[in-house]
């Protein structure tokens, strides 16, 4: 399955950190395999500070979130692992601590993508994780491709687990609802979350990217609990009723409708989903129709999100492709095990095209995660990608920071300090601050925007989730701004 990524400042300088997860060996073979920290030096390099984070320990480590759940205002990490989760309190200069059991936290559900909601916006970030199946080592199934060679087997094969929603009581502890939320779905698969606002009410949805079973799309109800309405919003299902393999999932408005749409990674011969929100309950997949399908049809979508790589103002899609079979080319030859990214320019007007080998990604990869930041903070987007069995990799963006761009680090006060849920406007662009999203990864909670030639933005809004309005007015670009939640 592999692991994940998440970009965080650690340490509040405002240069992004990076975080990789890692698993280990089945059986122990003399060295340790351990997650990984590695602190932004502020000059296009990284300094491993793995030893002394409290962060290097073994796992078999999937997904990984950061948000700052006590409001001490430090970004705090959960990662989940096959055994179980933990979830790691940030103590400040690169030092983190266990708090797993004191928080009451307490799942061994082969965990995989994870996100900080503020699901009740009482000022706290809540957490939810997407379990996958039950599995062992012990009880691991003999399935084969050709009758001989032991393959991996399809989720069908396993049954599902349930997805994990804890409530921050705010006092360092939290509490398990997963059930009085009614999110307890027994036969859930899900590998993605997409935590967004399906129709524009101010409260946070939630979309799970379920393998081989239908998705599910929670709406918040604002009294503490969920209703999945997945299947009449037309995103459970491909367009011919089959629930697809899905993993990876992003959410943003690409087309300036003021609505929020999905994308979604699925298995190879399936093709990526892209969820149109047609704004009255309903989603149509556009992908079938556009160049998204056809140029991914044959690839096997993990980690995608949706950004606005060349600052053009328009959210691009990004999409990190891999399969899970090392001989997939003697069955399928048309299929390669090592698979190049996608990028997809939007082109305005709802249209893509594919920019893939014009942005120079020609390299093949076994990619899982994926996840974006300004990591040398010249505006413009980079991307970090891991690889199953094998290295991650640091794509620099070159030369996207040619077009003008205004960054936006928010911090919550009556809101939850990370700001969770806090939607920035700048004209008819905009976009709210999220945990989670891509496959067992996170991009970093600064929101990017690009602007084009525009020099002078005439007005900026921000609304917080404690209901609170912000504006700022005659905004110089080419900026990284840190802005406080007004008292």
């Amino acid at each position: 399955m592999g692991a994940g990524a998440v970009w965080f400042d650690a340490d509040g300088d405002g240069y992004p950190d990076l975080f990789l997860v890692n698993s280990k060996d089945w059986t122990p073979k003399g060295r340790r395999s351990l997650s990984a920290l590695y602190r932004n030096n502020k000059n296009g390099t990284f300094s491993d500070v793995t030893t002394a984070s409290g962060l290097g320990v073994e796992l078999f480590g999937m997904g990984v979130a950061a948000a700052d759940f006590d409001n001490d205002g430090r970004e705090d990490l959960y990662v989940t692992a096959l055994e179980g989760d933990r979830l790691f309190r940030n103590e400040g200069n690169f030092r983190f601590k266990d708090v797993t059991k004191a928080a009451g936290i307490n799942n061994a559900n082969f965990g995989t993508s994870v996100a900080f909601l503020d699901y009740d916006k009482d000022g706290h970030a809540d957490i939810l994780v997407a379990n996958y199946v039950q599995w062992t080592a012990k009880g691991d199934l003999f399935c084969s491709m050709d009758g001989n060679t032991k393959s991996y087997c399809t989720p069908e094969s396993y049954k599902g687990v349930p997805p994990k929603l804890y409530r921050n009581r705010g006092n360092g502890t939290f509490e398990d609802v997963s059930a009085k939320a009614g999110i307890a779905e027994p036969n859930s698969k899900a590998l993605g979350i997409g935590v967004f606002d399906v129709n524009n009410d101010g409260w946070p949805d939630v979309f799970l990217a379920n393998d081989t079973q239908p998705n599910r799309l929670y709406r918040n109800n604002k009294n503490g609990t969920f209703t999945d309405i997945a299947v009449s919003a037309g995103v459970a299902f491909s367009e011919d009723g089959v629930a697809r393999g899905a993993m990876g999932v992003s959410a943003r408005d690409y087309d300036e409708s003021g609505r929020a749409s999905l994308a979604v990674g699925n298995f190879s011969n399936q093709m990526l989903g892209l969820y149109h929100n047609e704004g009255n309950g309903l989603f149509v997949d556009e992908a079938p129709r556009s160049t998204i399908g056809r140029s991914s049809l044959l690839s096997l979508t993990f980690g995608l999100f949706f950004f606005d790589y060349d600052l053009d103002g328009r959210a691009d899609l990004f999409a990190a492709n891999g399969h899970i079979d090392e001989e997939i080319g003697r069955v399928q030859p048309k299929i390669q095990f090592r698979q190049t990214p996608l990028l997809f320019r939007n082109e305005a007007n709802g249209k893509f095209s594919d920019a893939t080998k014009a942005a120079g990604l020609t390299t093949p990869y076994v990619a899982r995660g994926a996840a974006y930041a300004d990591y040398d903070r010249d505006g413009d987007l980079d991307v970090i990608v891991t690889n199953n069995h094998g290295p991650a990799v640091l794509l620099k963006n070159e030369g996207g920071s040619a077009n003008n761009y205004l960054s936006f680090r928010l911090q919550g006060r009556k809101s939850n300090r990370s700001a969770l849920g806090a939607v920035v406007r700048i004209g008819k662009q905009w976009q709210t601050v999220t945990s989670g999203a891509s496959y067992c990864s996170q991009s970093d909670l600064a929101l990017t925007f690009g602007l084009g030639k525009e020099a002078i933005v005439p007005k900026v809004e921000i609304e917080w989730p404690s209901g609170k309005r912000q504006s700022l007015t005659n905004v110089k670009a080419r900026q990284h701004l840190v802005i406080a939640e007004p008292e």
